[in-house]
């Protein structure tokens, strides 16, 4: 049985069923677009001093929209290289894409980097899926279904200590103005856990918190297209997701705190 199958078979929900395995077939689309055009020269422009963007960007985006369209048509979209750099919180429903997570690694050739796509309705998450292509890795959720790695159920880790715990960070674009702040964090976490990771992609971080790689990930000035899809799949993994307080988390604020729930308040208290 491949992967699609699975999800039509898994969920029940007759609603979420149908897009999920829209979003499942467009991020498998997407993802053998970025295995063709990775460790090829690539044309790159830049957003930002150090914010790129690639031609497999725009090409994984161009492949999810019109798979999309195909699959789940009449429904909105807020794609990250179409949508403008602060998108407020639609109404309704609205597929939120993010085509590349993780341009930088991918421009350089570090192996790390993702497709993520989530459909929310009225700034709740109901369905998402991430996909790592090189390492073929499909992470799938629904609301009240559960979380999924390749037809596999899983779940967050119960370390409930923070000396026990591997963490993972990112860091801002606008890391000069945020330098302070970020360094703050690091002096203060980084004595008190085993150790950090930091491997530049928001959505990767979230999967490998709710399939149990990472005790938790915490960052600063992300985008909607970013944690959409990794916030659902961390809470039906059994986690916890807030802002750095320990408040209620929409991905329209810019600050993002997962973890399991033992680790949780912990990692609050030392970022609140």
């Amino acid at each position: 049985m491949n992967r699609l199958d699975f999800l039509k078979k898994q969920c029940s929900d007759s609603e979420l069923s149908p897009m999920l395995q829209a979003a499942g077939r467009a991020a498998l689309t997407a993802g053998f677009i970025l295995k063709e055009l990775y460790g090829r020269p690539h044309t790159i422009t830049m957003k930002g001093e150090i914010n790129l963007v690639t031609e497999a960007d725009v090409a994984a985006e161009t492949a999810i929209i019109a798979s999309l369209q195909e699959d789940a048509p009449n429904i909105a979209i807020m794609a990250e290289e179409s949508a403008g750099e602060n998108p407020e919180q639609p109404k309704g429903r609205v597929w939120v894409i993010d085509p590349l997570d993780g341009t930088t690694n991918f421009a350089h050739g570090f192996p790390i980097f993702a497709v993520s796509i989530a459909l929310m309705e009225n700034g709740s998450t109901m369905a998402g899926v991430i996909y790592c292509p090189l390492q073929d890795e499909l992470f799938c959720c629904w609301r009240d279904g559960g979380s999924w790695l390749n037809s596999k159920k899983i779940q967050v880790t119960d370390t409930d200590f923070l000396v026990q715990s591997l963490v993972a960070t990112g860091f801002p674009y606008d890391i000069h103005a945020k330098l302070d702040q970020v360094m703050e964090q690091m002096r203060t976490l980084l004595p008190k856990v085993r150790d950090i990771r930091r491997a530049g992609a928001a959505a990767v971080d979230l999967a490998y918190v709710a399939c149990g790689r990472l005790d938790g990930f915490w960052e600063m000035d992300l985008k909607p297209w970013d944690t959409a899809a990794g916030w659902l799949l961390v809470e039906e993994a059994g986690g916890k997701v807030t802002d750095f307080a320990g408040k209620a988390y929409s991905p329209f604020y810019p600050e993002i705190l997962a973890a399991n729930s033992a680790l949780h308040p912990l990692l609050c208290e030392q970022l609140g």
